[in-house]
């Protein structure tokens, strides 16, 4: 498939974009992947029930508080995603700066502050007598965390499912890389601090450097080879790694579960109470990004992604952190993976708005 050219909304001529490879459509993982986390969910909750001695075993497999086999399985899980973004695509910002000043006030100004009101409200204040009361602030850290880490590799699909421009969703998921390697640690301790959560900020900047730093130079030296060797070893290289990634995140997901099945049996309410303000979140920001895009009068196949990664979060990044900073049993990373478990059928819900609004969006966007 060939790429479009990019459109941007003043219709100028833009600079030379950077090469924006065909994605592909949702494939069976990512097709099916609530399922495979319920899936993951029981099997790590009967793991746990049938083998508590390993799993505590795995447990304990530590260093600095990093458990080496989840730590082992993030970085496959995280890398294969960031070998996608080509930090070139920061040359064609300033050719959607309208749309690409909504994706920024969304992500870093609206959205992790936005949960951090949605998780003192539900978890804090109107779900609080059906939870774990303990584990009350490490629930309101899973969601803060969720929320601080905007998405990266899924944006590539979700755009392509609403036909979106392909240069604006791969410089707008380039600029949101750039600023996290600088801004997610500092919103993640704000927001904890504001929850009256402590911060262990050596523990937040470790794995901002073991989650963040690191995979990205390594996955950018990776994507760096592999497109030495052609475009098409670079395409095959990472059709391989995407089941790669995400077999990964079942496992880790199989772990999460087998340490939290105890809890999770004697409170399997507690799932279905996490998901609300994650739904919520997702339904306002998408639709305030949507609605921005179309009073600034951005094209609609700018503003279908730029909504898109608003709503969407990069929950292997947030999964991880919450395991690093709260550990393996915490609310913080059950919180998580809640996300983990809706991720797909909320966002296919708003590809599939984005599709049918496109007319009326038009209407009002000239």
């Amino acid at each position: 498939m060939t790429a479009p050219m990019p459109a941007t909304e003043t219709s100028t001529t833009a600079a030379p974009a950077p090469r924006a490879a065909a994605r592909p459509a949702l494939g069976v993982f990512e097709r099916y992947l609530t399922l495979w986390v319920l899936l993951c969910i029981a099997a790590g909750v009967a793991l746990g029930h049938a083998l508590p001695g390993l799993t505590a075993a795995v447990a304990r497999m530590e260093v600095a508080q990093v458990n080496l086999p989840v730590g082992a399985l993030i970085w496959v899980m995280v890398i294969p995603m960031l070998v996608k973004i080509d930090f070139a695509a920061l040359a064609q910002v300033k050719a959607h700066a309208r749309a690409m000043g909504v994706t920024l006030f969304i992500n870093w100004a609206v959205k992790p502050f936005s949960m951090a009101l949605l998780a003192w409200l539900f978890v804090r204040q109107l779900f609080a007598p059906w939870l774990d009361a303990a584990q009350i602030d490490s629930y309101v850290a899973g969601l803060i965390l969720l929320a601080a880490a905007p998405c990266t590799a899924m944006v590539f699909v979700w755009s392509q499912l609403c036909k979106g421009d392909p240069y604006f969703t791969l410089s707008q998921v380039a600029l949101n890389d750039a600023i996290m390697l600088l801004a997610f640690a500092p919103i993640v301790a704000l927001l904890l601090g504001m929850s009256s959560i402590t911060v262990p900020w050596d523990t937040l900047l470790a794995s901002v450097v073991l989650y963040i730093l690191a995979p990205v130079a390594l996955a950018q030296a990776l994507r760096r080879h592999l497109l030495k060797q052609g475009e098409a070893a670079f395409q095959r290289a990472t059709a391989v790694m995407g089941p790669l990634s995400m077999a990964a995140l079942l496992l880790t997901l199989v772990l999460l579960f087998a340490f939290q099945g105890q809890s999770i049996l004697a409170q399997p309410v507690v799932i279905a109470l996490l998901a609300v303000p994650i739904l919520i979140q997702v339904i306002f920001t998408a639709g305030l990004a949507y609605g921005l895009n179309r009073r600034l009068g951005v094209a609609h196949c700018v503003a279908g992604p730029s909504a898109l990664i608003g709503a969407s979060n990069f929950f292997e990044l947030a999964v991880a952190t919450a395991i690093a900073l709260f550990g393996l049993h915490s609310g913080a990373a059950l919180a998580t993976v809640v996300g983990v478990l809706i991720e797909v059928p909320a966002m296919l819900a708003v590809v599939a708005v984005v599709n049918r609004s496109r007319r009326w969006y038009e209407s009002g966007a000239a």
